[in-house]
């Protein structure tokens, strides 16, 4: 599942994506409304989240361009403006939801699932396989041949983006990037450890090894031919 978040507030952003992230959706994000835009416009999108009052372009005008140029992504609307006008105005514009700001971040969660349900677009992707390993975005849980593997958050981001890059090279770049979100080398042996301990959980005591370390590129999951 991937959103695209739409807000200028620093500190709002980094708790949207941290959550969201965490919760098992790839998260990108745009600090005002002409990068929203582009991104939404440009980006396949399950659904957004977008503040209302954002620099460069307010957000009801950004659904509007949206919906005018027939991109129907489902839209969750976050705003301080709490009236019932202000509400109203919102939904009108194009969202497809609407939720004041300061909110509880579980309700946040519970209407992004249930945008996604009525969009239908949770069925097909609720479940990521490679070979015999499957992990379950809605559950949070991994198992391979049936036998269950405990990871850590942290853990299970790192699976869960290299199973969806299954049989291709991940470098460690793109895993800081998508992982850590870290858009620097921090000069440490983070990955090297992460990598470590998901192979031991996810390979060790099986037939066969699915996480395979490509020298000088990076890593890359897939399953024996």
């Amino acid at each position: 599942m991937k959103l695209l978040i739409i807000e200028d507030d620093r500190e709002t952003a980094l708790y949207l994506v941290k959550g969201l992230g965490e919760s098992g959706y790839a998260v990108d994000h745009a600090g005002d409304g002409r990068d929203g835009l582009y991104l939404a416009t440009s980006g396949n999108y399950d659904a957004i989240v977008l503040d209302r009052m954002l620099p460069g372009m307010d957000g009801l005008t950004l659904l509007g361009a949206l919906r005018g140029a027939k991109i129907r992504t489902p839209a969750l609307i976050l705003s301080a403006l709490g009236s019932v006008d202000d509400r109203v105005k919102g939904l009108r514009a194009g969202g497809d939801d609407y939720l004041v700001k300061p909110f509880a971040f579980s309700e946040l969660l519970a209407r992004i699932e249930a945008l996604l349900r009525r969009g239908g677009a949770v069925p097909s992707l609720t479940r990521l396989r490679v070979g015999d390993l499957e992990l379950d975005l809605l559950a949070r849980s991994v198992k391979r041949a049936d036998t269950a593997i405990e990871l850590l958050p942290r853990e299970f981001q790192l699976l869960e983006y290299l199973m969806r890059n299954a049989g291709h090279v991940v470098t460690r770049t793109m895993l800081l990037e998508n992982v850590w979100d870290y858009h620097f080398d921090p000069q440490t042996n983070v990955i090297d450890v992460h990598v470590s301990r998901l192979r031991q959980k996810i390979d060790k005591n099986f037939a066969s090894a699915l996480l395979h370390t490509v020298r000088g590129a990076g890593y890359c999951l897939r399953a024996s031919e």
